[in-house]
């Protein structure tokens, strides 16, 4: 395996592949075949973020693939931001359609025509929906498993107001939403509010979430838009007030794609191959009995994976034959499973279980009457370690900018003074090829601009995916 430090890119490509996650070889460039264990891993982080939506009164709902011309048309502004990425359906079989259909590369058009349906009046709001889908975009760069492909698994939220004032409420629960979902990943983040030229299409603004990989460039995970009523103008989305006028309706979303998903591997996975956060772990505890002539091993462990499994643990025994324990321990550790236990002649005649934690190379005997209590308490121990670990690792890839000139020294993110003027954003990129994730929100203070030394705030400038 490539060493991910030396060659964070070819380490990436390589343990995506041997893990089993995805399969790249479909013949359309871009969209890749989801394998069972990296779906699993997806579908346990969809399973975070329905949680954490659904206790917030967020409705699922699912939509149609295909959106008309005439509705993506209504809204100019997000259109012209998606109109080289949009696939085009134009013909039914052999008819060619009387109105062109697109493969939705997001939904905005496709739920506000709905949303004018549903909302009537000051009851109907609130409204909160999401949904977990592919969407689609014509990606030319080129593409990467997870990060940048063209037939991409996406959540999003989409709200309706009654005022400014609750959307804006609703962006700040967004932050809270985030927060939870980072906290079960393990992901560090800076939020940074994209800058004019770069906000989403139709937003009055955009705050994304940011990390940075191993390999020193920064990767979008997340984002939060407020709409202000730029779509519900649009889309005639409004409501009856009291007092018997109408008034259009407030909105925000939030997006999420399988970036997150490659987050994960990036800031968790080492030189062993992967490590997955306990709760989105497709398996969290392996049990490998070790063969032996005395005692059988395979009923013992069967037993242990038993009682975990009924406990809530996704758990499972690796009774293979023709493969040595050795080779198993190396396999499921390039799988990144969090929590290895061991069980062989001495832990059958004794009545405990060797526990084997990722994380550490430390091993510890667990007697078999505390196994279900003390496996908490391991994986949490997990979860605190990889957090630690790429909290440290984010600090480390953040370099404080004084001088323009230092920023060709730079591997990560830039922190710089900077007045929020295109005109020195690209003088920046034109010089370093640092691109401009826009204004800290984790950075208030005010400070120079290291161009032009007029009065700014905290700028972030990287190399990004």
């Amino acid at each position: 395996m490539e060493n991910k430090k030396e060659n964070f890119n070819e380490w990436y490509n390589e343990i995506v592949e041997i893990s089993g996650l995805s399969d790249k070889r479909y013949p359309i460039k871009g969209m890749n075949v989801w394998l069972p264990y990296g779906l699993k891993a997806m579908q346990n982080i969809d399973g975070t973020i329905r949680k954490s939506v659904d206790s917030r009164e967020f409705q699922e709902v699912s939509f149609p693939v295909l959106i008309t011309r005439d509705q993506l048309s209504v809204e100019f502004e997000h259109v012209k931001g998606f109109e080289n990425e949009v696939y085009w359906v134009t013909r039914g079989g052999m008819d060619q359609l009387d109105v062109e259909m697109a493969l939705r590369p997001t939904s905005e058009a496709a739920m506000y025509g709905m949303f004018s349906l549903w909302v009537r009046s000051h009851a109907d709001l609130p409204l909160r929906t999401y949904q977990i889908v592919n969407v689609y975009r014509y990606e030319t760069k080129h593409t990467r498993t997870f990060i940048r492909i063209r037939e991409i698994h996406f959540f999003e939220a989409h709200t309706a107001h009654d005022s400014y004032e609750d959307a804006e409420r609703q962006m700040e629960q967004y932050l809270e939403i985030w927060k939870e979902i980072s906290s079960e990943l393990c992901l560090p983040y800076l939020v940074n509010e994209r800058p004019e030229w770069d906000k989403f299409p139709g937003a009055m603004y955009t705050l994304a979430f940011d990390t940075v990989v191993p390999g020193g460039r920064s990767l979008q995970i997340g984002t939060i838009h407020e709409y202000g009523t730029n779509f519900s103008r649009n889309y005639d989305i409004k409501y009856l007030k009291d007092d018997g006028t109408h008034e259009y309706a407030s909105q925000t979303t939030f997006g999420l794609s399988e970036r997150l998903l490659a987050a994960v591997i990036a800031l968790h996975g080492d030189d062993q191959g992967l490590i997955f956060p306990p709760g989105i772990a497709p398996v969290q505890i392996i049990v490998v009995p070790i063969p032996s002539k005395k005692v059988d091993t395979g009923i013992y462990a069967s037993s242990i994976v038993k009682s975990l499994q009924e406990a809530g643990f996704r758990a499972r025994i690796d009774q293979r034959e023709n493969y040595t324990p050795g080779f198993k321990y190396n396999e499921w550790e390039m799988k990144g499973v969090p929590l290895r236990l061991e069980v062989g002649e001495k832990e059958v005649d004794d009545n405990f279980v060797t526990a084997s934690p990722r994380t550490s190379r430390k091993k510890s005997k667990i007697p078999l009457s505390e196994i279900v209590t003390a496996v908490p308490q391991l994986l949490a121990e997990v979860k605190l370690e990889l957090t630690k670990r790429s909290a440290d690792q984010f600090k480390g890839l953040q370099n404080h900018i004084k001088k323009v000139e230092d920023i060709k020294k730079a591997n990560g993110i830039v922190l710089a003074g900077w007045c929020g003027n295109k005109t020195c954003a690209e003088k920046i990129e034109e010089t370093y090829e640092f691109g401009t994730l826009g204004f800290s929100r984790n950075h208030k203070e005010s400070t120079k601009c290291v161009i032009c030394d007029a009065e700014g705030r905290i700028g972030v400038f990287s190399k990004s995916y």
